[in-house]
């Protein structure tokens, strides 16, 4: 190779090497610019007002056939936003509460998805939970409402499907916290 075409190789390399820094850079510049545009994780914000503080939290209404249903849901509703944000909770309607969150469990669903081969009982059920719910501040003004708000998920059973929703059920209380998870979720972002 003579000096020449080692000149033009090396020129060519620098300019390949210009190219990428430029395409590099750019790419830099598009990602500083998304971070800095104000989106957020979610669950991270609040589309609540700012000066909510105190959250009313009284025991949900069951509409549906589900024996204490209601229960274990408020329960897990309470316990989400107590670890997730820095509202203060109180179970009941009081004066000093800054907003009030009712719900009404009005239905709930197991229907089977897949049997195991070998017994022909079933192994996994998709499990629905339907249910009224409204966040209004402590002048009726509603933050959020959903009359159709519905939670669904795909449980392993382990017993009978109709002892799903039993008190002492696994699957419930897994239920309980994703259903709790979905709710404040939506809640927080206003969905």
């Amino acid at each position: 190779m003579n000096q020449r075409a080692a000149v033009r190789q090396v020129a060519s390399c620098g300019a390949l090497l210009a190219v990428r820094v430029a395409r590099i850079s750019a790419l830099m510049l598009v990602t500083l610019a998304g971070v800095s545009c104000g989106y957020h994780t979610a669950g991270k914000g609040s589309a609540l007002p700012a000066n909510l503080r105190t959250i009313a939290i009284p025991a949900f209404d069951n509409r549906s056939q589900s024996y204490k249903v209601e229960q274990v849901l408020t329960a897990a509703v309470v316990r989400e936003f107590t670890t997730r944000t820095n509202f203060r909770i109180v179970p009941g309607v009081t004066p000093d509460a800054d907003a009030i969150l009712r719900g009404a469990v009005t239905n709930t669903q197991v229907s089977p998805l897949t049997y195991d081969s070998t017994t022909g009982r079933i192994s996994s059920a998709m499990v629905i939970v339907y249910m009224r719910v409204s966040l209004t501040d402590s002048h009726g003004k509603v933050l959020f409402q959903n009359p159709s708000f519905y939670f669904r998920d795909q449980y392993e059973v382990s017993r009978e499907v109709s002892s799903f929703f039993q008190e002492e059920s696994p699957a419930l209380d897994r239920l309980s916290r994703d259903f709790a998870r979905t709710l404040v979720s939506s809640i927080l972002e206003n969905y």
